[in-house]
């Protein structure tokens, strides 16, 4: 994993602007959007996944039409907060497919999940049998949302 920034110009700016809305993008499209010929636009995002900034391209899909728009934010207090009980938590929040979001707060909790199902009945089963069983999990609180109103990749 690489730690260093890269140095971004106005360019790597603009095409990266653009590809947080616009993934699927042809090469061609994006050169005439930034002002640049193709050759240099291909080189450029060749870079910016090599060093990391761009670091895939996914379909972005409707919750709602695919049948999980029941969304969750737990907050979670741990046990233990030693780097080794940390490592733990982490790695047993990556094979929890419902987990989308995962982040360390400085608060009274020691982590915010974001959690998605199909319905409280099937949060309420990842809750009981992944998220409570989780190494060092000492409570949990749920807040469940009641309307997106703005949710972005970026």
């Amino acid at each position: 994993m690489q730690t260093d920034q890269p140095k971004l110009d106005r360019f790597d700016h603009a095409i990266l602007d653009i590809l947080t809305t616009e993934g699927r993008i042809s090469v061609t499209e994006l050169a005439a959007r930034i002002g640049l010929s193709k050759t240099p636009t291909q080189a450029r995002l060749r870079r910016l996944e090599a060093d990391g900034v761009i670091t895939g391209y996914r379909a972005m899909l409707d919750p709602i039409r695919i049948g999980r728009d029941h969304v969750a934010f737990v907050e979670v207090k741990l046990t233990d907060t030693r780097e080794a009980a940390l490592s733990a938590f982490n790695a047993g929040v990556r094979k929890v497919p419902e987990i989308e979001q995962c982040h360390m707060v400085a608060a009274s909790f020691d982590y915010l999940l974001k959690v998605r199902t199909e319905d409280m009945n099937t949060y309420r089963r990842v809750l009981a049998e992944d998220i409570s069983t989780l190494p060092h999990v000492a409570q949990t609180s749920t807040f469940v949302a009641m309307q997106a109103v703005k949710e972005d990749g970026l």
